[in-house]
């Protein structure tokens, strides 16, 4: 397999990628809805890019974890495959039958990129394509994955990883952050930008991002303080004082506060310390940027208020923190 595709180099008649998503009894429905991104971008860039197809290892009606079933062609029928999207339930799936891992394990090894979605790790860390990687699930099942498979590195606050040419996900919606990313790829960011529009996402969540978003725990009630919350997190590196979010807000100061307090439960300074130290978390653990970088790029004044920030949240400095996760590949 090798995950090294765009748009601009396929040849003339040459077979558009095939996107193959498998099914096991009692998968979730909602998996299904990462179909949405390549549809999408076949209809952004004006052409069937990508081929869309739904199979099982057998064929025939799979029944869906809410009971309904779902068509399915048999997997070795699907012709060449490009992207293997793996599904399986709310919980993690059993370990699968020989002949039923043969057939995914075939299918893997043809396909150029192969993708778990939630508990779908599971199923590719039983094709064996996680052993000595990094891998996501669901974060609820994330020491059951340690438990289960040794010598796979499970970070389970992760909303995607991407090892070469295998991609795993967390909880279900992040499939489709996943899927975004997965078009990005093959297609550019503009494209990607343009498909994440069309799903109605407010929030386009990197790999690296946190499963547990600052954005969701605040959960404010209105869309004017989730406005506010949204141009915060694009623009962190601005001073974002009161004036400012409350003009984004159509508010007086006073006003904007009071309701940012009365929705979230916090402050708007402390909210935006939390953004904050969330985006540089991701900085440190992502890139080789340096510290007073990553303090600037996030927003903090300087090094020693980010460092300030992050004991009081952590209980660890920035560069323990970096140590830690360096320290988790390093043993991979």
């Amino acid at each position: 397999m090798t995950d090294n595709l765009r748009f601009s180099d396929m040849p003339d008649g040459a077979a558009v990628p095939h996107v193959a998503m498998v099914l096991i009894e009692r998968f979730q429905f909602l998996a299904l809805g990462a179909q949405a991104a390549f549809e999408l971008a076949n209809a952004v860039v004006g052409e069937d890019f990508y081929s869309l197809g739904i199979y099982s290892v057998s064929g025939g009606p799979i029944k869906s974890s809410s009971g309904l079933d779902v068509p399915t062609v048999a997997l070795s029928e699907a012709g060449p495959i490009d992207t293997l999207l793996l599904m399986a339930g709310m919980t993690p799936p059993p370990i699968q039958e020989d002949a039923a891992l043969a057939v995914m394990r075939q299918a893997a090894k043809e396909a150029r990129r192969v993708a778990g979605i939630c508990t779908g790790s599971f199923l590719v860390a039983q094709l064996g394509l996680l052993d000595g990687q990094r891998a996501t699930t669901h974060w609820a099942y994330a020491q059951h994955m340690r438990d289960c498979f040794s010598k796979i590195v499970v970070e389970g606050d992760r909303i995607f990883i991407n090892q070469g040419s295998v991609w795993t996900s967390a909880g279900l919606t992040a499939g489709l952050d996943m899927a975004v990313a997965l078009v990005e790829k093959d297609l550019g960011a503009d494209v990607a930008g343009a498909v994440a529009r069309r799903m109605v996402m407010h929030h386009r969540r990197a790999g690296g991002q946190s499963q547990h978003s600052e954005l969701l725990d605040l959960a404010p009630s209105s869309d004017r303080i989730q406005k506010v919350l949204i141009y915060a997190k694009s623009h962190l590196a601005n001073p974002l004082t009161i004036e400012e979010l409350a003009d984004v807000a159509a508010l007086s100061p006073r006003q904007f506060s009071r309701a940012f307090q009365a929705e979230t439960g916090r402050s708007p300074a402390k909210a935006i310390e939390l953004l904050r130290l969330e985006a540089a978390r991701i900085l440190l653990d992502n890139t080789r940027h340096g510290l007073e970088a990553v303090a600037r790029e996030t927003g903090f004044s300087d090094l020693r208020r980010m460092r300030e920030a992050f004991m009081r949240q952590y209980g660890q400095s920035p560069q323990a923190l970096r140590r830690e996760a360096r320290g988790v590949l390093v043993g991979a």
